[in-house]
């Protein structure tokens, strides 16, 4: 390598060397609590290493000796402690950073975010129109943020009685920004709860839980809201809350307070033929109520002894797309009950039992569903009904004989 390219590559080793020492003095700097006496030390620094670079390279050119080496130590212990009193603190916390960071975080930048303590505060106390305005406050600083906006969504609808401006503010929390489904389904279950609670309008209720569906398709969001929708209060439901429809009490037992037994007073029965036709009526207008669909499957079942029709009730269930596995266990456990309990069929409980272990093979459930297929034959027994065996006529007062 030539002359110029040894000048070159030493040029750019100094820039970079320089550049690092300058970003890392930077960075120290910026961190600092007391930026002013960190520069202060620097030049303390600076000095007391010049002074004893200048006396070290005076006395070597001076000849050396015992007398030069003797004043070099000493200056290099002059500025040992020196550089010791004016570092020392810097040091301890260095060392004591692991420790103490375990307490108080250590030294990384915590990322700002709102605090809404104090419009809670205000609520608390009624101040609902101040509470809203420091809410504000906190969304003009971070826009666009969930909590703050549904906060101020609920003082409106439930402490203004402002439910338009709650509607509206819901909307503003759905596109300022994208949010995930289960952010962006409480906030629309919350509208459809404002609703039906203060509106007392159901349909616009409905709308909302709509959207859910429409919006996040195929989600345990889109079951919940649709189950929700299945549910939801008719107009004359919401007027009978308001002024309750008297029933009339048909006549029971006169004197009850002198009988010798306890009298049982219960409602009476509904007639599970009258129960199944309103269900088959319901699940018309509502297919995807899974609770109207298993009390069908249970009268099937126990009613009328068709574990085939209950069981195709149950695989509809089943066989839904966003269904939670928490409910897809309870469904399959629910059809080995009904086969045991209503056809002794200990082979379809098996399966049933079966593919809970299939389809959720490390769960708790897969682990009590396998418990459960070793006592399959002892539940069978448990639930068979015992046999009643007639008695003869014996002689009487055999026991005076």
């Amino acid at each position: 390598m030539n002359k110029l390219g040894q000048i070159v590559w030493s040029a750019l080793g100094g820039v970079v060397f320089v550049g690092t020492v300058a970003w890392v003095l930077w960075r120290w700097l910026k961190k600092s609590e007391d930026p002013a006496r960190l520069v202060a030390k620097w030049i303390v620094s600076a000095v007391m290493i010049g002074i004893t670079w200048r006396v070290a390279a005076s006395n070597f050119q001076a000849g050396g000796g015992y007398g030069a080496a003797f004043i070099i130590a000493i200056t290099c212990a002059v500025c040992g402690i020196v550089l010791g009193i004016t570092w020392g603190t810097n040091i301890a916390t260095f060392l004591a950073r692991p420790l103490t960071g375990l307490f108080d975080g250590g030294s990384e930048e915590v990322a700002p975010q709102p605090f809404y303590s104090i419009a809670e505060a205000k609520r608390k106390r009624g101040k609902y129109t101040e509470a809203a305005a420091e809410i504000r406050e906190q969304l003009a600083k971070f826009p666009g943020d969930f909590a703050g906006l549904l906060m101020l969504a609920e003082i409106q609808a439930e402490n203004l009685n402002d439910l338009s401006g709650a509607q509206l503010t819901i909307e503003r929390l759905l596109t300022e920004a994208k949010r995930p489904p289960a952010d962006a389904a409480l906030a629309l279950n919350r509208l459809a709860d404002w609703h039906l609670r203060f509106g007392q309008d159901p349909d616009s209720a409905q709308l909302a839980l709509i959207r859910i569906v429409e919006t996040f398709p195929e989600t345990e969001q889109s079951y919940m809201a649709s189950q929700r929708i299945a549910h939801l209060s008719t107009p004359e439901m919401l007027a009978e809350k308001k002024e309750p429809r008297r029933v009339k009490l048909e006549h029971y037992q006169d004197n009850i307070g002198l009988l010798r037994e306890p009298a049982a007073v219960r409602p009476p029965a509904e007639d599970p033929a009258l129960s199944a036709m309103r269900l088959v009526n319901h699940l018309q207008a509502h297919p995807e109520d899974d609770e109207a669909r298993e009390k069908l499957a249970l009268i099937y079942a126990e009613h009328y002894q068709r574990i085939d029709l209950a069981a195709d009730q149950l695989e509809d269930l089943i066989g839904q797309p966003n269904a939670p596995a928490k409910q897809i266990v309870h469904w399959l456990n629910l059809l080995a009950d009904l086969r045991i309990k209503c056809a002794s069929d200990v082979g379809g409980a098996r399966d049933a039992l079966q593919r809970i272990v299939d389809l959720f093979p490390k769960s708790a459930a897969a682990e009590t569903a396998k418990t459960r297929l070793a006592y399959l034959q002892l539940e069978l027994r448990a639930k068979q009904k015992s046999q009643v065996v007639p008695l003869g006529s014996y002689e009487s007062n055999i026991g005076l004989k």
